[in-house]
């Protein structure tokens, strides 16, 4: 069996069914996302002892769950009974929970096999706030998404490639990089969701590219509607991207992070966008309601 390693500021996970010390986990050497990354997670955030649009994460995990057909074991009330019981058990109101799932082991035949659930809430580290003030750098990917990647649009646990063009970034001083697809059409970041604006317009890649069905994005999307500003989603290219007046990132951590620089182009006047500003603002309203 695979220990599971402590971890100072995470006292007790959620663990297949029950609350246990971290310390205490173990799985076995045979699980499907350990051996082949076959599994799926969900990454929320929490505020004021209340998850984050839950439904809609959920929503997403069991629609992944199907298409990829990855056996979670438990309904969604089980799951949501889980997370609330775990950011009790650690005293946390402001959380930044992980829920990751698998088939369990491949030993076992399908009707045998007992799906691997951990739910994980730790407090949360957010952006520094000069990101937000000042805006941040991006980078362009050199790998690229390819529509007929089955798990493209599903956030997998095979997700190396991902950390492997963040931690690049992050070596060139950048918050993210841009990845685009091989026909060449903007994507999304390793972590995030990206979006344009032109001509106080905002244009967003869609689902279709394909890109992560973002629960942050699902929900710019929603408040720009209500708030009569104007959202398009079209297929977008670099020329988009350097033509743009403002950009902007999106993801339930982050929130909404404006972007000021790509690569040594500067975006627009190279400061925080108008639209950008409303857009976050609203984003914040929504979350204080």
């Amino acid at each position: 069996m695979l220990s599971v390693s402590s971890v100072a500021i995470m006292e007790k996970i959620f663990f297949n069914d029950k609350i246990i010390d971290i310390d205490k986990a173990s799985l076995s050497v045979t699980d499907s996302g350990f051996l082949y990354g076959a599994g799926l997670f969900e990454t929320m955030r929490s505020y004021n002892g209340t998850v984050f649009c839950l439904e809609d994460h959920l929503n997403r995990l069991f629609s992944s769950a199907d298409a990829l057909t990855i056996n979670i074991g438990h309904d969604k009330k089980f799951i949501t009974d889980a997370i609330y019981n775990l950011m009790q058990a650690n005293n946390l109101s402001e959380a930044r929970l992980r829920l990751t799932v698998s088939s369990g082991p491949m030993s076992l035949s399908q009707e045998k096999a007992q799906p691997t659930l951990l739910i994980t809430a730790t407090q949360v580290q957010p952006y520094p706030k000069e990101y937000y003030e000042k805006g941040v750098l991006v980078v362009l990917c050199p790998y690229r998404q390819n529509p007929n990647d089955p798990t493209c649009g599903h956030k997998t646990t095979s997700y190396f490639p991902r950390m492997l063009a963040l931690q690049a970034a992050h070596q060139k001083r950048a918050a993210e990089a841009l990845w685009f697809t091989v026909d060449n059409r903007l994507a999304e970041g390793c972590v995030s969701n990206v979006f344009i604006v032109k001509d106080s317009i905002i244009y967003t890649p869609p689902l279709y590219t394909p890109v992560l069905g973002g629960i942050a994005r699902k929900t710019v999307c929603r408040l720009a509607l209500k708030n009569s500003i104007e959202l398009i989603e079209k297929d977008l290219t670099i020329n988009d991207v350097l033509d743009a007046d403002e950009i902007f990132l999106t993801n339930v951590i982050m929130q909404v992070m404006p972007v000021v620089q790509v690569e040594k182009h500067t975006v627009g006047e190279g400061t925080v966008g108008e639209i950008t500003m409303k857009i976050l603002s609203i984003f914040h309203k929504f979350i204080e309601k």
